[in-house]
């Protein structure tokens, strides 16, 4: 009988969940063996459940060989504390939305701010790039793109 580690989970969070969670999503997906790493994504918010994510979103992430086009937008609940091991909010306001719905100081632990990870920057929140243009979604990419390197360095090891 051989034994099957579990899978460690990992969920990014934004607000919709439409631009910079399914970016981050899909992003640390393709660094991780999916036999022992599981990537999700949610929103702290209800606005786009059900939706794809932003065909900005898509399309940058499709220019860099990763398909995020089959995600759906989801909302943060509650019980992700338990299924998740690791919650990364993509700014300080996310943080805090998912942190006031902890139930105890464990879930609190899993929480962290993405940019943490990565010493090189300075603003440690992932700019929302809705309201921009497609250098501002490049932009928000390429910073993900960056730090995932560096979480999936961490995780490997």
């Amino acid at each position: 009988m051989s034994f099957k580690p579990s899978k460690t989970k990992i969920l990014m969070v934004c607000l919709g969940n439409i631009c910079r969670s399914p970016l981050a999503h899909g992003i640390l997906e393709s660094k991780l063996p999916n036999d022992h790493f599981y990537v999700d994504s949610a929103g702290t918010s209800s606005y786009h459940i059900g939706d794809k994510p932003d065909q900005r979103s898509i399309a940058v992430a499709k220019s860099k060989g990763i398909d995020i086009s089959k995600q759906k937008a989801r909302q943060f609940i509650v019980a992700d504390f338990d299924r998740f091991d690791i919650i990364y909010a993509m700014d300080k306001s996310n943080y805090e939305n998912i942190l006031s719905l902890a139930q105890n100081e464990d879930d609190k632990r899993k929480v962290k701010l993405i940019l943490n990870e990565n010493p090189s920057i300075i603003d440690k929140a992932v700019p929302d790039p809705y309201w921009g243009n497609m250098s501002d979604f490049e932009y928000v990419f390429e910073v993900l793109n960056e730090t995932c390197d560096i979480v999936a360095k961490k995780l490997l090891i």
